[in-house]
C-alpha cells in the first residue's frame, strides 16, 4: 500500500505543477521571450512525463483499463487535447489575443481532467 500512496503523491503533486509551468511558457511566449528557456526547456517534459508515468503506473496497480473503464479513457482523450491546445497557444499562435484563449481553453481542460480524476 505504501508504494500506491507514493505513487498517488508523485502523481497530484505533478497534476499540481503542470499548470504552472505550462502558464510560465506561455507568459514568455506573450512578451515575444523564448517559452523553452532554462528549467522550461526541461522541466515541464519531465514533469508530464512523471506525471504520465504516474498515471499508467496506477492504473496498473489498481487493474483498470481505459478499454474498460470510460473515465480512464476519456482523461486520456482529454490529455491528448490539452497537449494539442498547449502547442497551439506555445507554438503556433504568434498573437497574444490567440495565445491566451488557447490557454484559457488548455486550462479549461486541465480543470475537466481533474474533475473527471475527482469524481
Amino acid at each position: 500500500m505504501s508504494a500506491y500512496l507514493a505513487v498517488l503523491a508523485t502523481h497530484v503533486c505533478c497534476a499540481l505543477l503542470t499548470p504552472w509551468l505550462f502558464t510560465a511558457r506561455v507568459y514568455r511566449a506573450s512578451r515575444g521571450r523564448n517559452p523553452a528557456v532554462g528549467v522550461l526547456r526541461w522541466l515541464p517534459h519531465t514533469v508530464d512525463t512523471a506525471l504520465f508515468g504516474a498515471g499508467v503506473t496506477l492504473a496498473l496497480l489498481l487493474h483498470i483499463s481505459p478499454l474498460v473503464h470510460a473515465w480512464l479513457a476519456i482523461k486520456l482523450v482529454a490529455l491528448l487535447v490539452y497537449i494539442l491546445i498547449g502547442h497551439i497557444a506555445v507554438r503556433r499562435v504568434h498573437n497574444n489575443a490567440g495565445r491566451w484563449t488557447a490557454w484559457f481553453a488548455a486550462v479549461v481542460t486541465i480543470g475537466y481532467i481533474y474533475t473527471v480524476a475527482l469524481t
